[in-house]
């Protein structure tokens, strides 16, 4: 690895693979709060599959609220633990995109979803041998 040398540092030499300037290494994981999120993601994971598997709730709509509901909390815990997000990072500019992210994501999705309800309210009832009959 070559030593540079940066005006400012008062000739101490780093090599390229250093950090440049004032970077807390608090954005860093350790190992605890990496197995933290692991073990985390797993239960997260678990639950969903142990609900469709077993059955549990006897209702699919239901099933399914809660699946989102345990997908949206691991994609908030895989945001915390191992892309180590937070509102001080960047001076609040990562977490203010991840908002304009989710706005736009929101948007999309419960458009795309009242689109696809609307259109098949609208849509003529056939049965499938009406279906079948027609010229």
């Amino acid at each position: 690895m070559s030593q540079v040398t940066e005006p400012g540092f008062a000739g101490k030499p780093h090599g390229h693979g250093e950090a440049h300037g004032d970077h807390s290494h608090d954005a860093q994981g350790t190992f605890r709060s990496y197995m933290i999120g692991f073990v985390l993601s797993v239960i997260l994971t678990a639950i969903p599959f142990w609900l469709v598997m077993a059955n549990v709730l006897n209702d699919t709509l239901l099933t399914s609220i809660v699946i989102m509901a345990l997908a949206a909390v691991q994609i908030v815990v895989h945001m915390i633990y191992f892309l180590h997000m937070n509102t001080k990072s960047e001076g609040g500019w990562t977490f203010l995109a991840l908002l304009f992210t989710l706005t736009l994501v929101v948007i999309t999705l419960v458009g795309s979803i009242w689109v696809m309800y609307h259109m098949d309210q609208n849509m003529m009832p056939t049965s499938p041998q009406e279906a079948l009959q027609r010229p």
